[in-house]
């Protein structure tokens, strides 16, 4: 099974991909715990991370499409992937798409997390106190909040037109409980 997550920064998708991920035995690739993670090596990659993202920023394609790449062809992969937070943008996409035909793979799901922006700044400050994540401030919020509306939110719209077939919007601002049904809902009406 092969999903990709879409939507603004505290729409719920970690938290759903998490739920997802424990229950169909399938990896959860969500970019902000991956770079997050890189940030702690120390280095001068974790470096140039971390002044990216302090300001709210995001990672250039190129690196992430690496770090992506890396991350598909492990064996964790083998069965499945729930990606979060990629592709963000057009030229993402584009080598995300061009991946998998290479691999003679396709995507089983697109969700598309919809949400009100103001309750994600809500959510987002919440979650910045709840776990003490210095890169959830009000500043950086907005910046993630722009660059998704200019950059990821053009790339849902050509998902769901490219893959309309296995494309699914949800109402983020639902409970996680009734959000959970939902998706398990459509995954296994589509299974049958």
């Amino acid at each position: 099974m092969k999903i990709v997550f879409f939507g603004p920064p505290g729409s719920g998708k970690g938290t759903q991909a998490k739920l997802l991920s424990s229950k169909f035995n399938i990896v959860h690739l969500s970019t902000g715990d991956i770079l997050r993670e890189k940030l702690k090596d120390g280095d001068d990659l974790s470096r140039k991370l971390n002044d990216i993202m302090s300001t709210g920023n995001l990672v250039s394609d190129e690196l992430l499409n690496k770090i992506i790449t890396q991350k598909l062809n492990s064996k964790d992969c083998f069965s499945g992937f729930i990606l979060d937070g990629y592709p963000r943008t057009i030229n993402q996409s584009n080598f995300f798409i061009s991946f998998l035909n290479k691999k003679n793979s396709h995507l089983d799901y697109i969700f598309d997390f919809k949400i009100n922006l103001n309750l994600v700044q809500e959510r987002i400050l919440f979650r910045s106190q709840q776990e003490k994540r210095s890169d959830d401030n009000l500043t950086t919020i907005k910046t993630r909040i722009d660059k998704y509306m200019e950059e990821t939110f053009p790339v849902s719209e050509y998902f769901s037109q490219k893959f309309a077939n296995n494309y699914f919007e949800l109402d983020a601002s639902e409970e996680i409980s009734k959000i959970q049904k939902e998706l398990i809902k459509i995954l296994k009406k589509e299974e049958n």
